[in-house]
C-alpha cells in the first residue's frame, strides 16, 4: 500500500501489486509480508538530502523510481546517497513508528508527536464557521451560532473563525474585498493589512471591552463560559495570493508565478491551484518571513485569539526558484513560523491544513502537533455529481484512516469538521468519535442535529477522546475499501481500559488513475460483509498499551445492534453493512473476580458514540468482589457481569439499576462538581 498526493495539498491511500500501479508523488510505500518467502513488512520512505526532497513514482518494467528534486533550476546535483530510507519489521505499526524515529535522528529537523503536546482543543467540542458562512462570516453570525449551540445543550469549547476575517483585496482594488461569494473568487486576493477587516474591526462591545476583534473575542468568552479557545484561519503566505507588494505597513513582498513540477502536474485538477498559478503569489522573502508571522500572530494574541488554522501550506515548493529551492525556502519559513507559534500560541496553537507532503512533515513539525489528515469535508461534489453527497464521505474517511499511519507519527490526526444535518452525518460522527482527534462541526446557524451532537459532546464543551489515533486494521492495510466492492474500512483505537473497532462501508468512489481525479464508482456501492474480532485491536501499539496477556475472553458491545457478545481473541463475528453505514464495537477485556469467579467487563456510556471513552478509572477489590469505576459524562452506563450485583452506588449513594442479558444498566447524572462520577458495583 502507498500514500500519494492526489492533489497538490492532499494525499490518499493506494493499493496495488506491481510497480506500474504506483502513482507519482508517492510519499510512503509499505510492502506486505510474504510468509512463503520469509519476508517481513518492508517500508520505503523518501526523505530529504541536502537541498533536495525525494518522492517515489512508477518506473519502467515495474520498477519504482525515486524522484529527487530541488524546486529550482539553480540547485542541481547528480549524486545522492541518503534520499530514501528502508526499514523492515514484523509489525506494520511499529515499523512505521521505528522508521520515523530513525529519520528523526538522521535529519534532526522535526519532532515526533510523542515529544510534543497537542493543543487543548483536541479535547474540546468545536464549531467552525466555514460551511455556515464561507467568506461572509461576521461577528453577529458567530455570536448567534455559538448561542444556538449553547441553548441546544451542546456548548462549544472551541470556536474556529475560518476564512473571511482578514483584510484582503484584488490587486486592482483599492478597498478591501469583503464577502466574496463566487467559487475561488478569494484566491487571487492578497493580504493588504495585518489587522482584521471592517466586519470585525467595526464590532462594538456592549460592555467595557471596546471595539474590534479583541472586544468580540472577549465578549464571546465572557458570555459563553464553555468557549475557552478561539482560533482563526490564515494561509502560510498570509493569504491565498500572499501579500500585496508595497502595501503600507506590510512586509516586503514580490509576486511570484508558481511553477508546478512534473509530479504535481499529474495531480487532480484543482480550482485553488489554477487560480493561484494564474494570479501569482505575493511572497514575503524568506529572510523577512518572521515579520509576517510575528505581525499577524502578535495582533491575534493581543485580541485573545488562542491559535490559528494554518492553511494553503504546500505552496512554497512552487515558489522556490529564486530562493535556493523548496527545502531551503521551507526551512526559513518554518523556522520563522515555529518561533512565532512558540512566542504567541504556547508553542502548539496550530491546526495544520493543506500540508500533505514530506517537506512539511520533515521540516515543519518541530512545534506543530495537530494537523488535518484528509481532504476537506465536502457537503456535495464540487464537480456536480449528485452521488458525491455519499461517496465523497467514504472517500474522506479512507483518506484520514490510512494517512494517519504515516502522519500520526508527526501530528495528532484531525479528521476535519462535518455538518450534523448532512445525510451522512452519523457516518461521519462515528468516525470522529473514535478518531482520537478533535471533534468540530460546521453547522449552519440554527441548523443542528442535537440528538447526534449529544453522542459526541459533553455538557461542558468537552469530548470523550481515545488515547491513541485511529488506524486501519492489519487485515485491511493492503485492501481497497473504496472500489473493490468487498472490503470494509475497519479502524481500531484504544481508550484507557477498552478497545474500539469501527466498521464502515465506504465502497462507491475514489481515485481514478485514468481520469486523474476522484469519481463515483457506484457499481461497487453494495452491502459488504467482513469479520470483526478482539484480535483486530492492536492492544500493545497504543500510546498507553493495554495488557491482555492473561485475558481469555472479551466482551464486545455492538452500538448500532445494541447487543453484547462474548468472544475469545481468536474468534470472529460477521458484520454486514449497507452502503455508507457503520457499526462501532466496544471491546472490553473480561476480568474474573476471584472470590466468586464472577466475570466482569466495563462497557461505558452507551448513549455516547465512543462509549468506552467514559471510563477513566477502574479498580478491583479482590477481597470483597467490589468494582470501582470512575465515569466521565452522563447517560446510560453499562457493564457486563455474569451475575447480578448486590448493589450499585454513585458517589456513595445507592441507586437503582437494571440487569438484563448479562448487562448492568444504570443512569449516571451529570456531576455538579467533580469531573468524574464514582460507580461501585458489589457482588
Amino acid at each position: 500500500m502507498s500514500l500519494f498526493r492526489f492533489k497538490v495539498w492532499w494525499t490518499t491511500h493506494w493499493a496495488g501489486s506491481n510497480g506500474h500501479e504506483m502513482e507519482h508523488e508517492t510519499q510512503m510505500l509499505l510492502l506486505d509480508k510474504n510468509h512463503a518467502l520469509g519476508r517481513p513488512y518492508v517500508l520505503l520512505l523518501p526523505i530529504l538530502e541536502g537541498s533536495f526532497r525525494a518522492s517515489l513514482q512508477p518506473g519502467f518494467d515495474d520498477y519504482v523510481d525515486v524522484c529527487v528534486e530541488s524546486g529550482s533550476t539553480r540547485v542541481t546535483s547528480s549524486s545522492f546517497r541518503s534520499c530514501l530510507y528502508i526499514h523492515v519489521g514484523d509489525d506494520p505499526y511499529r515499523l512505521v513508528k521505528e522508521a520515523t524515529k530513525v529519520v528523526r535522528m538522521h535529519l534532526g529537523t522535526f519532532k515526533l508527536l510523542e515529544e510534543k503536546t497537542p493543543p487543548v482543543i483536541v479535547d474540546k467540542f468545536g464549531w467552525c464557521t466555514w460551511d455556515a458562512f464561507y467568506l461572509k462570516v461576521h461577528p453577529e453570525g458567530v455570536w448567534e451560532g455559538v448561542k444556538g449551540l449553547v441553548e441546544g445543550g451542546c456548548p462549544p469549547g472551541m470556536v474556529l473563525i475560518d476564512d473571511g476575517w482578514q483584510s484582503v483585496s484584488h490587486d486592482e482594488e483599492e478597498e478591501e474585498a469583503v464577502d466574496r461569494t463566487s467559487a475561488g473568487d478569494q484566491m487571487p486576493c492578497r493580504l493588504v493589512r495585518l489587522e482584521e477587516n471592517d466586519k470585525f474591526r467595526n464590532y462594538r462591545s456592549g460592555g467595557r471591552n471596546g471595539y474590534g476583534m479583541g472586544a468580540f473575542v472577549r465578549d464571546l468568552k465572557e458570555r459563553f463560559g464553555s468557549v475557552e479557545q478561539v482560533y482563526v484561519w490564515h494561509a502560510l503566505c498570509g493569504y491565498w495570493g500572499g501579500v500585496r507588494p508595497q502595501a503600507p505597513g506590510m512586509p516586503e513582498a514580490k509576486v511570484i508565478t508558481p511553477k508546478l513540477s512534473k509530479g504535481l502536474g499529474m495531480t487532480m485538477e484543482d480550482l485553488a491551484v489554477d487560480k493561484i498559478v494564474n494570479n501569482g503569489v505575493g511572497l514575503v522573502p524568506p529572510h523577512l518571513a518572521h515579520r509576517l508571522f510575528q505581525g499577524i500572530h502578535s495582533r491575534l494574541e493581543s485580541a485573545g485569539i488562542d491559535g490559528v488554522k494554518l492553511d494553503v501550506i504546500h505552496l512554497l515548493e512552487m515558489l522556490a526558484e529564486e530562493y535556493g529551492g523548496r527545502v531551503e525556502l521551507a526551512k526559513a519559513y518554518y523556522k520563522a513560523l515555529t518561533a512565532s507559534v512558540k512566542k504567541h500560541f504556547k508553542g502548539n496553537g496550530v491546526i495544520a491544513s493543506m500540508e500533505h507532503c514530506n517537506d512539511f512533515f520533515l521540516l515543519g513539525t518541530e512545534a506543530i502537533s495537530l494537523g488535518r489528515v484528509g481532504d476537506d469535508f465536502w457537503c456535495t461534489d464540487p464537480s456536480g455529481d449528485p452521488n458525491g453527497t455519499y461517496w465523497l464521505q467514504g472517500c474522506h474517511m479512507v483518506h484520514c484512516a490510512y494517512n494517519s499511519l504515516w502522519m500520526g507519527n508527526f501530528i495528532q490526526p484531525d479528521w476535519d469538521m462535518f455538518q450534523s444535518t448532512h445525510p451522512c452525518a452519523e457516518f461521519h460522527a462515528a468516525s470522529r468519535a473514535i478518531s482520537g482527534g478533535p471533534i468540530y462541526v460546521s453547522d449552519c446557524v440554527g441548523k443542528h442535529n442535537f440528538k447526534l451532537l449529544k453522542t459526541l459532546a459533553l455538557p461542558d464543551g468537552s469530548i470523550l477522546r481515545c488515547q491513541h489515533y485511529a488506524l486501519p486494521t492489519r487485515d485491511s492495510l493492503f485492501e481497497d475499501p473504496l472500489h473493490d466492492g468487498k472490503t470494509m474500512l475497519k479502524i481500531w483505537n484504544l481508550n484507557k481500559y477498552t478497545g474500539v473497532l469501527g466498521v464502515f462501508n465506504c465502497q462507491g468512489g475514489g481515485w481514478c488513475p485514468v481520469t486523474r481525479r476522484n469519481k463515483s464508482a457506484s457499481e461497487f456501492s453494495r452491502t459488504v460483509t467482513c469479520l470483526a474480532s478482539p484480535g483486530d485491536i492492536e492492544w500493545s501499539n497504543g500510546k498507553s498499551p493495554i495488557d491482555i496477556k492473561e485475558v481469555e475472553v472479551f466482551a464486545l458491545y455492538l452500538l448500532k445492534d445494541n447487543k453484547l457478545k462474548l468472544m475469545k481473541s481468536s474468534e470472529n463475528l460477521e458484520v454486514s453493512l449497507e452502503p455508507f453505514s457503520f457499526e462501532l464495537l466496544t471491546v472490553s477485556p473480561v476480568t474474573v473476580l476471584p472470590k466468586r469467579l464472577i466475570q466482569f467487563a466495563p462497557i461505558g456510556l452507551v448513549n455516547m458514540l465512543n462509549s468506552g471513552g467514559a471510563i477513566q478509572s477502574l479498580e478491583f477489590d479482590d477481597h470483597t468482589d467490589l468494582v470501582k469505576i470512575g465515569v466521565r459524562g452522563c447517560g446510560e452506563m453499562r457493564v457486563f457481569a455474569s451475575e447480578k450485583p448486590l448493589s450499585c452506588t454513585i458517589d456513595g449513594v445507592a441507586v437503582k439499576f437494571d440487569y438484563e442479558d448479562k448487562m448492568v444498566r444504570v443512569q449516571v447524572p451529570w456531576p455538579s462538581s467533580s469531573k468524574l462520577s464514582m460507580l461501585e458495583f458489589l457482588f
